[in-house]
């Protein structure tokens, strides 16, 4: 069900160049944008200079629009989570959290991006101007560890331009790469074999939409989840298309993805060069293609790090543990050199 953050208004008041907003919150979701006793409201206040009145479910809002709009994706980033059911700590207030990480980010253009279920909005400073990205430029590269939303946020983008006609279908796609089992070990037709690889693309999907109207939308092909193989001798128009787990594709799988691009087509490209499942790392082409491209007009390279992992914290300590050890080894190597 899609988050039903309503704003009735958002007007400019003549004097002082205030602006007004009103906010209707539904009342599932009124304790946790209030808080008990309305102790959020004065959280709001004290950390913005905005003036803010409650009356039932609505809040309205006085003050910079920018200010403004801060609160205002503060409370949407809220919902979005407890909709998506985030696992938070009991004794973490979600709603001043997700304010305080808007205001230290100083998150100037706030990009909420809407789907059929979420609102979704970027959780860190980077991952806010990666959406805004994903709407201007034609080729956008994303590298970074896990869980920093590469595909995620990608996907989320997809949908929302095709839902505003943007678009008139979606490509999801992957390198259908073994890591430890063969493709032809395994049982089933083609279809049956490869669909293993596309699964996270499918998880993402369903989170955004709801998965009749995601089955209605692959079976009429306005969205499409292929392996990589199949891009070849394809043009790709009036097309968003990603790539992901591009560190398992060649330097010429790379160049043949993005040779597809057509009329008012996007292309993305999303992986972690770390983790590629290829038999040598040094046949990953996704760093030699961002090498060759990053300098050409409308080719964006967004470069995500460990303080935009947005999944549980366990991640975060995993990849520290696994950097810290590869190091160690790297300097073991050097010194036997």
């Amino acid at each position: 069900m899609k988050n039903k953050l309503i704003n009735n208004t958002h007007k400019k008041n003549s004097v002082q160049g205030l602006h007004s907003a009103v906010i209707q919150i539904e009342n599932s979701d009124t304790l946790d944008i209030f808080g008990v006793n309305n102790e959020n409201i004065d959280f709001f206040e004290k950390n913005l200079p905005l003036k803010i009145y409650q009356k039932g479910n609505q809040l309205t809002i006085q003050g910079n629009k920018k200010n403004i709009d801060i609160l205002r994706s503060s409370i949407s980033k809220t919902i979005s989570e407890k909709k998506m059911k985030k696992k938070v700590d009991k004794n973490t207030n979600l709603m001043q959290e997700n304010l305080k990480m808007y205001i230290s980010n100083d998150v100037r253009n706030i990009n909420i991006t809407k789907t059929v279920k979420l609102d979704v909005i970027g959780k860190s400073k980077l991952q806010n101007t990666y959406l805004e990205i994903l709407q201007k430029k034609q080729i956008v590269f994303a590298v970074g560890p896990a869980g920093t939303g590469k595909t995620f946020l990608a996907v989320a983008a997809a949908v929302s331009q095709l839902l505003e006609k943007k678009f008139d279908r979606i490509i999801l796609s992957r390198p259908a790469v073994e890591a430890g089992e063969k493709l032809g070990f395994l049982p089933g037709d083609l279809k049956e074999k490869v669909d293993p690889y596309l699964r996270p693309l499918y998880d993402s999907l369903y989170d955004l939409v709801p998965s009749d109207i995601a089955l209605r939308k692959i079976q009429s092909s306005e969205i499409e989840i292929a392996p990589l193989a199949f891009m070849r001798g394809r043009t790709l128009n009036n097309s968003f298309v990603i790539l992901d787990e591009a560190q398992n594709a060649t330097h010429n799988q790379i160049k043949m993805f993005l040779t597809r691009c057509g009329k008012n087509s996007r292309m993305v490209v999303t992986g972690d060069p770390s983790q590629t499942d290829l038999n040598r790392r040094s046949d990953s082409g996704l760093l030699r293609s961002i090498k060759i491209l990053a300098d050409i007009k409308g080719v964006s390279v967004i470069n995500f790090g460990q303080k935009d992992i947005v999944r549980d914290e366990m991640v975060t300590k995993i990849i520290n543990a696994y950097d810290s050890y590869d190091n160690q080894i790297k300097d073991l190597f050097d010194q036997k050199k």
